[in-house]
């Protein structure tokens, strides 16, 4: 005989189940969500530059022509600013990063830490239109009349590498939108490195300080072993937000399309180019060359990010996981 005792509590794990299975179905529709947004924007935009590389082919990727008036159109120069540019604001933020990240956690006062993390997370979240602002009027002014001129007359002389230290003095160029863009990107890596650090057991740490290592020591066998894969994930992300970088770059790196080796001249990104030229593209063909750059954009992006994920998976096999 059935009892009744038992007819609430199967009816509350009847709808417990839907419960799960909605909330299954709700997360499922928006990860499936992500990805159809995502092939249908690079999609769109492989159509739209359609009339680009069909008309100009793969000459289109290795040409530094930019020419609106001819009609002739190549997107080297804004992808070789792109990667420049992106490489530089690295190779400064990542080793800053990793020293204010290191500070907050292992060093630093504990009254210390709360103020400084917070400033970080701040900085991490100002419009990137304000870096390009404070670019523009207060950094290449500087870089115009002292760091540009010591840098061409101390080491523009130089054979090989001169050549990257050779230029006019106007502050405007790559390397200074490599510097405003590591500034703008070292909070970002910062606070995913700080966030990081602080999850390795401090027994781990207490371990190794009992065993009479250094603060350093301790950093390099034990914090960095146990977080490397989401410190590189970290600084891969601050990597693609680099590439991406749209409004910071355009107010200080020049906006030239012209070719150069010198990291003093002015040049031009992916981005830039799409911001400051979109609204004046007066024929099919212009504006399909530019969407078709916006798909390059997409292309490099994934590359670099596909590059980390794999870089990930091959240190988690490593380490044994």
């Amino acid at each position: 005989m059935k009892s009744p005792a038992l007819d609430p509590l199967r009816r509350l794990d009847l709808r417990d189940r839907r419960a799960d299975k909605l909330f299954h179905l709700i997360v499922l529709g928006c990860a499936v969500f992500v990805l159809v947004a995502l092939l249908g924007a690079a999609l769109s935009m492989l159509w739209g530059g359609r009339e680009a590389f069909l008309t100009f082919g793969w000459k289109f990727l290795w040409s530094s022509q930019w020419d609106a008036v001819q009609k002739n159109f190549g997107a080297l120069i804004p992808i070789y600013g792109t990667l420049i540019t992106a490489l530089l604001a690295m190779t400064m933020a990542v080793p800053v990063s990793f020293g204010v990240a290191l500070f907050l956690t292992e060093i630093a006062p504990k009254w210390l830490r709360m103020p400084v993390a917070s400033a970080i997370d701040l900085l991490a979240g100002i419009p990137s239109i304000i870096y390009g602002m404070w670019g523009l009027f207060v950094f290449v002014p500087f870089m115009a009349k002292y760091v540009d001129p010591w840098l061409t007359n101390h080491l523009g002389t130089l054979p090989v590498v001169g050549t990257l230290f050779r230029g006019p003095a106007i502050g405007l160029g790559m390397l200074t939108a490599g510097i405003v863009l590591a500034v703008m990107v070292i909070p970002f890596i910062a606070a995913v490195m700080r966030e990081v650090f602080a999850t390795v057991p401090s027994t781990l740490k207490e371990s190794a300080y009992a065993l009479g290592s250094t603060t350093w020591e301790v950093v390099w066998h034990v914090v960095l072993p146990y977080t490397r894969s989401a410190v590189t994930g970290g600084v891969f992300l601050g990597l693609g937000r680099a590439l991406g970088e749209t409004m910071a770059v355009t107010f200080v790196l020049g906006n030239s399309h012209r070719l150069s080796a010198s990291l003093l001249e002015p040049g031009n990104s992916i981005a830039a180019t799409i911001a400051n030229e979109f609204t004046e593209a007066d024929s099919s063909l212009y504006l399909s060359s530019l969407i078709a750059l916006g798909f390059l954009l997409f292309v490099v992006t994934f590359i670099v990010l596909a590059i980390a994920r794999l870089m990930l998976r091959r240190m988690s096999r490593m380490e044994g996981n």
